[in-house]
Parts: C-alpha cells; structure tokens; sequence
C-alpha cells in the first residue's frame, strides 16, 4: 500500500511539472512567434540594448529635464506633451525602442501606449534615468 501511495504521489508531481512547462513553452513560442518584446530592464540590460545600431533611444521627459542631463544620443519626446504620440508614430515601429524617463513612471506608460500602437520591441529602463 504504501509503495502506491509514493507511486501515486510522484506521478502527480510529474503530471504537475510537465504542465507548468507546457504553460511556459507555450508563453515562449507565442512571444516568438509575434516577435513583440515590452520589458523593463536592467541599467546593466539596457547598456547592451544600446549597443545595437538599430535601437531607437528614447527620453520620454521634459525637455527641461533633459536639457539639465540625459543619456548619450537620446531624443527626447515629451510624453505628456501634446504631440508625443504623433512624434512616437514618426519612430520606427520594426526596430527596438529604449525608452526612459526619470524614475520608470512615465517611461511605463509610454512603452505599454507604444505596444498598442504597434511597435514590436520595447525596453523601458528599471528606474529610469535616476537609476542611471
């Protein structure tokens, strides 16, 4: 009896396993199939992002604070100013966009407004700029 009970109990375990990676490869197979990307990201993971010559890098802030400091070769596009989505639909929606702001709120924001717009890579810096 008690060999069925143990028999019983590493079946359910394994039963359990493969399911939770069925789910999982599941979740991966549709991200790669539709090739869409919206991720936060490390300082360290955004750095890397940068050094592909497609990325579009983007200051979602004021211009006031982007002119007090911004990351190397970013454009800034105001996210609450009154042609940020116009602006953001000038950008390349194929190619990855790192966008960021000052703390990650706005930054947020404007990477979930980007994926519904249609773009297909987007990275939004942990922290944004002040983790910077």
């Amino acid at each position: 009896m008690k060999k069925y009970i143990i028999l019983l109990a590493v079946s359910i375990t394994m039963i359990s396993c493969s399911d939770a990676q069925t789910t999982a490869k599941s979740k991966n197979q549709k991200e790669l199939s539709t090739g869409t990307v919206n991720k936060v990201v490390t300082k360290s993971e955004f750095k890397t992002l940068m050094t592909n010559k497609e990325a579009q890098l983007i200051d979602v802030r004021t211009s006031g604070e982007y002119n007090g400091g911004h990351i190397a070769n970013a454009k800034n596009i105001d996210f609450n100013g009154a042609n940020f989505k116009t602006n953001i639909a000038k950008l390349d929606k194929t190619k990855p966009v790192l966008v960021y702001c000052q703390a990650g709120g706005r930054s947020g924001k404007a990477a979930a407004m980007m994926k519904e717009m249609g773009f297909t890579k987007v990275y939004d810096l942990e922290g944004g700029y002040g983790n910077w």
